[in-house]
């Protein structure tokens, strides 16, 4: 099973993110992201970044490492300024960015440019144009749609991404209308677990297990995403030994995930912890 890390973009200076990303590459990771947000409640009074400058850094100082952003939402982006972003990052890299998308919740980005609260249906339905809108702009050299929510007026994106027809999408999603956006438009699905406050490992498993049902009836005949679990910084029950890890691993791989994704070890311990990564490592054979 294939392992993942997420570093925070609050790294202070931003120089301490960068070696954060190579001590992941060196160490065997197969993707680096990190949060696509302006604010993280948890973390709110501290130093933070924006995601794409961090990610146009770590690409030219990687070489193997894939990169991405997890998750970017329509929250406070527009597909066409980001469409060109994200091909930017995708050439500096050399082909190595995955972008995750979700359709954002409520909280301090949600809020940030004055917006009114959305309900859940509505989030929902601007996150299907707005994906619809930046798969087209990624595929497209030259686009011109006019939506609802979300327009692009001769809309040029040369020249195109390294890969192709455009880097990979991993959505985010927990319910019924995102998996099927996920089927749709994604190369890999993420997901964090139940949707709300933290639970028991039980209940946890029991959540990846509804939603990988509900994927597998999104998803047409003969086609396959990638499944990654992400581990929320809440959830520490998986690093309390090296037999509780490999029993994670081996109960996630019997629901048909293929990747985990874990939060980089950090001072403040909003990470897993450092002296976890031996056992993390020879589970996935790093």
């Amino acid at each position: 099973m294939r392992l993942s890390a997420l570093v925070l973009p609050d790294r202070h200076p931003a120089s301490t993110f960068l070696a954060e990303v190579s001590e992941a590459e060196r160490f065997g990771v197969h993707t680096v992201w990190t949060y696509d947000h302006l604010t993280w409640p948890l973390l709110a009074d501290n130093p933070w970044y924006g995601c794409v400058p961090l990610l146009a850094a770590a690409a030219v100082t990687t070489t193997r490492v894939r990169l991405g952003c997890q998750v970017a939402t329509p929250n406070y982006r527009h597909p066409v300024p980001f469409a060109k972003e994200l091909m930017t990052l995708d050439r500096l890299s050399g082909g190595r960015i995955d972008v995750g998308l979700g359709a954002g919740a409520e909280g301090p980005d949600a809020l940030v440019l004055g917006e009114p609260p959305r309900t859940p249906g509505e989030r929902m339905d601007r996150f299907a144009e707005w994906i619809d809108l930046l798969d087209t702009l990624l595929r497209e050299p030259v686009t011109t749609v006019h939506g609802e929510r979300y327009s692009a007026v001769d809309a040029h994106q040369l020249p195109g991404c390294v890969q192709t027809p455009r880097m990979p999408f991993t959505v985010a999603g927990t319910g019924p209308r995102s998996l099927k956006i996920a089927a749709r438009y994604g190369q890999s699905w993420i997901t964090y677990g139940p949707y709300g406050p933290a639970v028991g490992p039980e209940e946890w498993f029991a959540a990846l297990e509804k939603q990988a049902r509900q994927l597998d009836g999104a998803l047409a005949e003969g086609q396959s995403l990638t499944r990654i679990a992400q581990f929320a910084v809440t959830v520490g029950w998986p690093f309390e030994s090296k037999d509780r890890y490999e029993d994670t691993v081996g109960r996630l791989r019997a629901l048909g995930f293929d990747e985990i994704s874990i939060h980089w070890p950090r001072p403040d311990g909003l990470g897993v912890p450092r002296d976890a990564l031996d056992f993390i490592a020879e589970a996935h054979g790093l």
